[in-house]
């Protein structure tokens, strides 16, 4: 009879553990069942992401309100990234978004600049202000090669 209240306790113990377990795992993976209130979509439509990759933050004033969820291209092969945004930020039609670099060879985040309209972006609207990452390999050849500011080229 003792060795059975043992059984189910650690039974016990164990289902609970990998409910837990479960549970930390849903979190951590940020699976949008869990975070749907709490977050709305925005597309943003960029000429170049070089080095963005899924999972970025994005920071207004250094403080990080979302992540990148998704990079594509769109019908017109511009890069279409989904912004997944916290629900009380609210970004003005007139807001920029630019592709930073943390530190001299950090990763690439997202840079919001709010801007000052009264109208702001409703979810699931493609922000077409952007600024694309800067291309330090294609500035180092053309400097090399001697094409930067010759316009006859």
């Amino acid at each position: 009879m003792g060795n059975s209240r043992v059984e189910i306790m650690v039974g016990v113990f164990l289902v609970l553990g990998f409910l837990a377990f479960g549970w930390l795992a849903l979190r951590l993976g940020e699976v949008s069942l869990l975070t749907q209130g709490t977050t709305y979509t925005l597309d943003a439509a960029f000429n170049n992401v070089s080095g963005l990759k899924k999972g970025a933050e994005i920071q207004i004033s250094g403080v990080n309100v979302g992540t990148v969820r998704d990079i594509r291209l769109d019908e017109d092969n511009m890069a279409l990234v989904r912004m997944q945004l916290q629900q009380n930020v609210e970004l003005p039609l007139d807001s920029m978004a630019s592709i930073k670099t943390q530190g001299i060879i950090g990763d690439k985040y997202i840079q919001i600049s709010l801007g000052g309209d009264t109208v702001m972006y409703q979810a699931g609207e493609t922000v077409v202000d952007t600024e694309s990452t800067v291309d330090i390999e294609s500035l180092i050849s053309k400097f090399a090669f001697g094409q930067v500011g010759d316009s006859s080229k």
